[in-house]
């Protein structure tokens, strides 16, 4: 059953595993558009996208292997019609591992 947030897109749960080398996001509503073909997160000074791994689930995960810079902006791209949707430093400098993040 999909989640709703009346009034939001997207709200992004930071996994608690989570750490300054790996990140890992459960991404809890995704717009209705069907199923995410790919999230990607693109780092503080930087304008790459780097794509994120479907870990399990709505579970996406990134093994940078070195410290990542925050504020992180996330792009997700639905499987259905290939929308793509960029959150901009929805994951704010302090981040805290178990926290949600809501984009609106």
């Amino acid at each position: 059953m999909p989640c709703n947030y009346p009034g939001f897109h997207v709200a992004f749960k930071v996994d608690s595993g989570s750490n300054e080398n790996y990140f890992a996001v459960i991404v809890e509503y995704e717009g209705g558009d069907g199923d995410l073909a790919g999230v990607d997160l693109m780092q503080s000074g930087t304008d790459a996208w780097q794509p994120m791994q479907q870990s399990w689930g709505a579970v996406w995960q990134l093994n940078a292997g070195s410290i990542m810079k925050a504020p992180f902006s996330i792009r997700l791209t639905t499987s259905e019609s290939k929308r793509q949707t960029v959150f901009s430093n929805v994951i704010p400098a302090g981040w805290k591992p178990g926290a949600t993040y809501i984009a609106h």
